[in-house]
């Protein structure tokens, strides 16, 4: 979601090379599944690159705060979880394995997780095993 990013740019693809799903933190939400699952079995894409990057907003919240902000602010909860992080890292492994374990998704031989260094332009490759 991040507007500083060129992920076309970052990761040497032109236009129409990739499917490119972007959301706040880059973690895999039911939505993200949905996208995943019609981009491989409708339009036959098979690998999957999964990047979050540092400085993210959602380092900065907690799911908790921003849930009683908004509660305050417009009556109630959301519904859907926020999913804030304090390490990249480990929400892409997380992520990692969302994806890899949905029953939805077909191919999941390659999914590979990154962090992408806003102040290097540096992409960093994250062991699933941790």
């Amino acid at each position: 979601m991040d507007s500083r990013i060129d992920l076309f740019d970052a990761l040497g693809l032109a236009l129409g090379e990739a499917h490119i799903i972007r959301n706040a933190g880059g973690v895999v939400t039911d939505d993200v599944i949905r996208s995943l699952t019609i981009s491989q079995r409708k339009l036959d894409t098979r690998e999957i690159a999964l990047i979050h990057h540092t400085d993210c907003g959602l380092l900065r919240i907690t799911d908790d705060s921003f849930s009683e902000e908004l509660a305050q602010e417009v009556g109630m909860k959301p519904t859907w979880p926020i999913e804030s992080f304090t390490d990249p890292v480990v929400s892409v492994r997380r992520s990692m394995m969302r994806v890899r374990t949905s029953p939805f998704i077909p191919s999941t031989r390659s999914v590979r997780g990154f962090v992408f260094d806003v102040a290097t332009g540096l992409l960093e490759e994250v062991d699933a095993a941790g």
